[in-house]
Formats: C-alpha cells, structure tokens, sequence
C-alpha cells in the first residue's frame, strides 16, 4: 500500500500548480475545518460558507504561503478569521471592537467560583481531541456565552496567543485574560459533574458566594 503524501509534499505541488494535490488538501482537512468553524460559529448553514470560504482564501493566498508553520496550522488561522468575519456581521459590529457595546471592562474579582470543585487529571483544553469526551465538551462549549467561548477556542483550542486574541476579537489583553479564566472554570465546573470523582467534589458554600 502506498503511503500518502505529507501535506508539504501537496502543497508544493499546488504551488506548482496542481490542483488536483489542492483538491486532496480540501479532502483531508475540510471535515477538521468544518468542525472548527461550527463551533464558533454555531450554526451549520453559516459554517458551510466559512469552510468553503476558507479554502478558497487558501488557494488564493498559496504562493505567499511560506511554510513557516504546518498547512494545519495556516488553514486553522484562515478558517479562525473567516468566521469571526460572519459573527461581526452578524452583530452589526463591523466598524467597532467586538465587545464595545455590551461589556466595556470586565474585573478580576467578578470570577465566580465552581459550584463543584475536583481534582483532575486533564484540564478541559487538554480533554478537546478525546473521542470519549468530545462529543460532551462540545456541548459543553455550546452552553457558554458567545464571548466566552470564542477566547477559549482561539486560545486554548487553536492556540492563539493572548495578543493575537486580543487582536482578533477587539478586546484588552487583560479582558481576554479575564474571560478565558471564566471560561475554563465554566468548563471545569461542567465536565466536574460529568468526569469528576464524586468522593472528592465539595460543594462550594452558598454563604460564601458573591
């Protein structure tokens, strides 16, 4: 059986310009980007239109491609941005950062505090490729506001650095800072009740709440 050829090896050739090797790089990866996009974006028809539109940003952008990191990689970021350009249609925000109109500063001290607290052997981003959770984080996932859990998936999923996220979505380094804390202990507080050791989860005291 022959072995398949590296990623690099298919985009050199669609450099060159075979789309038939193109066509194999949409093959491999349009379910991955597909699911990414889904998840931002939460709506199949929209997420339909940012995996086509992210492959077709792909092969117009191939000859600047320099390789610098993985085809993976590149088409996650081009894939990111596609549908982070769909939500800010879709607020109407497109002249103004992401969140300017609905929460200007965010404080340390409003985290709030798991209900459930356990120890954990994996962390929720840790947990994200596991098939026998997948499918429960992303439900997971689904439950959280809309502004955290798109710093969760660009930081702790695609890996983007705090600037970057910043940048990507209009806000402080110190509001997404804020929001990703919020977003894994949302997370952590749900999987707990799915995952946790229910000899060790305590219940956190209603008098100590905020």
């Amino acid at each position: 059986m022959d072995m398949l050829p590296p990623d690099a090896e298919l985009v050199r050739r669609a450099k060159a310009g075979d789309l038939a090797a193109f066509e194999e790089l949409v093959n491999r990866h349009e379910r991955r980007i597909y699911t990414l996009a889904l998840r931002i974006v939460q709506n199949p028809h929209d997420a339909e239109d940012v995996t086509q539109q992210a492959f077709i940003s792909a092969l117009e952008g191939l000859a600047k491609f320099r390789e610098e990191a993985s085809f993976a990689t590149w088409l996650n970021r081009i894939a990111t941005f596609a549908a982070l350009k769909i939500i800010r249609k879709r607020k109407g925000l497109d002249t103004i950062s992401f969140d300017a109109a609905t929460e200007p500063r965010e404080e340390y001290d409003a985290v709030p505090l798991p209900e459930f607290i356990a120890d954990w052997r994996d962390s929720p981003e840790e947990l994200v490729e596991r098939n026998e959770t997948r499918r429960l984080l992303e439900a997971a996932l689904a439950q959280l506001d809309e502004k955290h859990r798109l710093v969760f998936l660009l930081r702790d999923v695609e890996g983007l650095s705090v600037r970057e996220t910043a940048e990507a979505l209009g806000l402080s380094e110190a509001n997404v800072k804020v929001r990703l804390l919020r977003a894994r202990l949302q997370l952590r507080e749900e999987l707990t009740r799915r995952f946790g050791d229910p000899s060790r989860q305590l219940r956190r005291d209603p008098s100590h709440s905020h």
